[in-house]
């Protein structure tokens, strides 16, 4: 067992409110259960994958992977030859699978918006992101070929046997370092910044979740999911408003695009708030990011007064 270096842990604590008596005690390394589970969920997400391709599989085989990718790439102490084959193996279809993933929660999103105008414009849309979905459907199932699917639960089965526990870095350490990457506590709020935000909170969070089980991993995993959430969220509409404005037309020639916009700068403001927690807990004043938020929101406005009051379907 390890401590948690003193600069990420006290980020870690000072961000999730921890109290003073956490900082004393001791984490533990991974627990071995949850890492013999990764290797067998995933093999089992391949199969499916690779059978049906359906949304959830999809979303649980690119989880699955990036977990696995933080369990050897990052708590292991070194990569064996085998094991670097695998991941490459994994992560050219991971890649793959992401194109599909993106459409997915594309066709989610609109689906999930209720509109009464341009009902014509959505339908055209919900029909576009379907074909793009069956391209990228078809090409992700010749990326799991059967000889492809044959190696990979082969590599799986022996990473799975040689894996050492006992051996790896402390899951939570390794969380709060990852989260030192970002904590750049005068840097202004862009999009650029939470994307990156994003990813590096992900990957904490499936780090973090290797931990023995313990309230004070639980209240870290939570914490690490609510910015995930609200960051994904944002990112989700942020993508499917660009495909709409690209097929549809900008603000002006589409009042389905101006929603979608309206949609996606709540969902960044929102961003913009749990990001705003996580950096006053460091001391930083929450104006920078206040201020940022409401220069995207002007923007926003000043697009949506240009819109048409009705636009042709």
């Amino acid at each position: 067992m390890t401590r948690l270096s003193g600069i990420a842990f006290s980020w870690v604590r000072r961000y999730f409110h921890l109290p003073i008596r956490f900082s004393l005690s001791l984490f533990m390394s991974i627990a071995p259960k949850r890492s013999r589970a990764v290797f067998q969920k995933l093999e089992q997400d391949l199969v499916k994958l690779s059978s049906k391709p359906r949304a959830e599989n999809v979303h649980r085989f690119r989880t699955g992977t990036r977990r696995l990718q933080i369990l050897l790439g990052e708590l292991s102490p070194k990569l064996d030859r085998s094991q670097k084959k695998l991941l490459k193996l994994l992560g050219r279809i991971r890649k793959r699978a992401g194109k599909v993933r993106d459409l997915d929660v594309q066709l989610a999103a609109l689906r999930s918006l209720k509109i009464p105008r341009e009902p014509r414009r959505k339908t055209q849309l919900t029909n576009h992101l379907i074909e793009l979905r069956g391209r990228q459907e078809n090409k992700l199932r010749k990326a799991v070929d059967e000889t492809t699917v044959r190696e990979i639960r082969k590599r799986l089965k022996r990473a799975s046997k040689n894996f050492n526990p006992a051996a790896s870095g402390d899951p939570l350490a390794v969380a709060g370092k990852m989260l030192g990457e970002i904590s750049r506590g005068d840097s202004p709020v862009t999009e650029a910044l939470l994307h990156e935000y994003r990813i590096l909170s992900k990957r904490a969070r499936y780090a973090a979740e290797f931990a023995e089980p313990s309230a004070q991993a639980e209240q870290f995993v939570a914490g690490l999911k609510r910015i995930q959430d609200a960051l994904g969220d944002w990112h989700d509409w942020l993508t499917l408003t660009q495909t709409a404005a690209k097929r549809l037309g900008e603000v002006r020639e589409s009042s389905l695009v101006a929603e979608l916009h309206n949609v996606t700068g709540a969902k960044f403001r929102h961003a913009v708030a749990v990001l705003s927690e996580m950096r006053s807990a460091r001391g930083v004043t929450k104006r920078t990011t206040a201020a940022q938020a409401a220069a995207h929101t002007t923007t926003h406005a000043t697009a949506l007064e240009s819109q048409p009051a009705t636009s042709a379907a």
